[in-house]
């Protein structure tokens, strides 16, 4: 890789090193809402609304074509962040 090459993919990196930061404080607000939303449900079969869940996907896909987004991966990360937080509320149910 040349000099100039290199030197520009270490400022792109830079800047995804930047927007990780940025995501990881959003993962820490979302994870206090769940928090919350986790201590209104009674049962632990509440956890996993699979109406909602397709909801949440058709939405996103919808976004994702509005804004010249490859559908594909947003439903892969949509997919394994709700998965990942059903994975939690089922850790943290206690009733």
């Amino acid at each position: 890789m040349s000099p100039i090459k290199r030197k520009k993919l270490n400022k792109l990196r830079s800047q995804l090193d930047k927007l990780d930061n940025s995501f990881i404080k959003l993962v820490k607000k979302r994870t206090q809402l769940v928090k919350k939303v986790l201590e209104l449900k009674d049962y632990k079969n509440q956890i996993v609304d699979k109406k909602r869940i397709k909801f949440i996907l058709n939405q996103i896909k919808k976004k994702s074509l509005k804004n010249k987004i490859d559908p594909k991966i947003t439903k892969r990360i949509w997919k394994n962040m709700i998965w990942s937080y059903i994975d939690f509320e089922k850790r943290n149910f206690k009733k």
